[in-house]
């Protein structure tokens, strides 16, 4: 059977992977500056069941794509309700399309209460409940972001090329430090307002998990492609597809 083509499309990088059945035959990721090429990584013969997929990069970047693969993609918005998960959000198409997704993605691996950590370019923390409710949820800079802005609003700071150190004892080790305590802060404190519930648990994603995971003092499950995982869940569900952008 063709396989299904899942497409998560950020701000820095194109994620990809080749669905069959229940498990990945191929992954991988190029720059989202790259989207034309697409093609040239994907495996031949290149059929797909269907190709699906979430992009908050813009409509140019998803015009790239298409043209590259010589059909169209189901890009999936966030809705009000899909895959078992309710959107809390106040205008639920507001949600970030990857945020969405990786919700769906998280009721499908656990089917329990859930914070929600992708950690890109941007780090989300989203709060799923055991019914499947998303309760909400915070987007903060990523460790990337944070280090290019001081340089960019400060006479003095550098662009640090630090370590995290419990007690930072120069200038790029205080920076990089106090970005990794932020953010895992930000995190902690989110899975202490969410702990009403035995079955809660962090699932870690994103291109930062490995920075941030050994650092985190709460019970977490690292994951790989959990926006893939969600947008594979959308296109077997059967969910009607909107070429969204």
């Amino acid at each position: 059977m063709s396989a299904i083509l899942c497409l998560d499309c950020g701000n820095t990088r194109i994620k990809w992977g080749l669905r069959s059945t229940d498990r990945w035959s191929a992954t991988g990721s190029l720059p989202t500056s790259a989207a034309a090429q697409i093609g040239a990584q994907l495996p031949s013969p290149q059929t797909y069941q269907s190709v699906v997929g979430c992009n908050v990069a813009g409509p140019i970047v998803a015009a790239a794509m298409e043209a590259a693969l010589k059909q169209p993609v189901a890009w999936q918005p966030a809705r009000s309700e899909q895959c078992g998960v309710r959107n809390g959000y106040s205008v639920p198409t507001q949600l970030g399309a990857d945020r969405w997704a990786a919700l769906i993605g998280a009721r499908v691996l656990h089917d329990g209460a859930a914070l929600v950590v992708n950690s890109g370019t941007a780090t989300t923390i989203d709060v799923i409940d055991e019914s499947g409710l998303f309760r909400g949820g915070l987007i903060l800079p990523g460790l990337a972001l944070m280090r290019e802005s001081l340089p960019r609003g400060t006479a003095q700071l550098p662009q640090a090329q630090g370590l995290y150190r419990r007690y930072p004892s120069n200038t790029d080790d205080a920076i990089e430090s106090g970005i990794l305590h932020g953010t895992v802060g930000a995190i902690e404190r989110m899975f202490s307002i969410a702990d009403t519930s035995p079955s809660l648990r962090c699932l870690l994603a994103g291109g930062a998990a490995e920075t941030l995971a050994p650092l985190l003092s709460i019970p977490f499950v690292r994951i790989d492609n959990l926006v893939l995982e969600g947008l594979a869940r959308m296109a077997m569900d059967g969910t009607p597809h909107r070429n969204e952008r």
